[in-house]
């Protein structure tokens, strides 16, 4: 017997500044689509709520950052559980501790099963190129310390948000801790090598799929902001590596398909590296100094 659910990427648009009202019109848009189209899990894309500031230095960046029980926030939240839709809200995140790039997951019943804090912050030089703005995200968000799995729709997922997708290694605990779904909420741009961007794009999505048996479900941000241009394709892998659906590189849209959760074990035994793993072996991975 199958297990079907229907998830989907709710890839949405440049933002100017800050606050904007389109966005959080756009944001219910999508939702009341996804609940015409029988969507079980959904997940926007990383900090969709406002612009990339990250691609630049500000000392005033409060403004950015929004604490959980934002009424913007709650108004998402109320509208997924009216349609009983189980949601990955990723939020530039500020509590009274500290400033995170996070995403707030959602059972399809409205109850808030926890927040996943992004794990793996970057930072790239600045170039003269057009568009190479660099990312200081290290400046303004201190990394979460767990990497959490929740149980919604039926299923399994766990979270990574844009750059934790480079890291292989956890993406392999999530899989290990039983997720079947990982969520990456993304904002990826060209910068200044947009061929190269653009033909990288879907390399990482896949792998952490087929290496670990998993479906991925990746949103990202689409248009320009500024000198900034977000490459959309938003993307559902399957467990084998295969890509399901994809979005253009234009506009905002929503992104379904239906997936049979029964595949992950499907692809597991027919690639059993949960049998031929060498953990003995990789010591080195967690040493402080390899």
């Amino acid at each position: 017997m199958s297990r079907p659910l229907t998830i989907a990427a709710a890839q949405t648009g440049a933002v100017s500044v800050c606050g904007e009202q389109q966005v959080e019109e756009l944001a219910h848009r999508l939702l009341d689509e996804a609940g015409r189209k029988g969507v079980q899990l959904l997940s926007f894309c990383e900090l969709f709520l406002g612009p990339f500031f990250a691609n630049r230095l500000e000392e005033d960046f409060d403004r950015h950052f929004m604490f959980m029980d934002d009424p913007v926030l709650a108004g998402l939240r109320s509208k997924a559980k009216e349609l009983g839709i189980a949601l990955v809200l990723p939020v530039a995140e500020r509590t009274h501790a500290g400033y995170y790039n996070s995403a707030q997951v959602i059972d399809e019943h409205g109850v808030v099963q926890g927040v996943y804090r992004k794990t793996h912050m970057p930072a790239y030089f600045p170039n003269a190129s057009q568009g190479g703005t660099g990312s200081y995200e290290k400046f303004y968000f201190t990394p979460g310390e767990q990497l959490p799995v929740y149980t919604v729709a039926g299923t399994r997922i766990g979270v990574q948000i844009c750059n934790d997708r480079l890291y292989p290694e956890a993406s392999r605990v999530l899989a290990m801790k039983g997720a079947e779904i990982i969520v990456m909420p993304i904002s990826f741009s060209t910068y200044s090598d947009p061929v190269h961007r653009a033909s990288i794009w879907e390399v990482p999505l896949r792998a952490r799929a087929y290496e670990n048996g998993v479906f991925v479900l990746a949103c990202n941000r689409v248009g320009t902001e500024g000198p900034r241009t977000h490459l959309g394709r938003s993307m559902i892998v399957d467990p084998r590596g295969t890509m399901l659906a994809e979005a253009g590189t234009q506009d905002p849209e929503l992104l379904v398909a239906t997936v049979d959760l029964n595949d992950v074990a499907a692809a597991r035994k027919k690639f059993p590296w949960w049998r031929d793993r060498r953990p003995n072996l990789y010591g080195v991975l967690v040493e402080e100094e390899p």
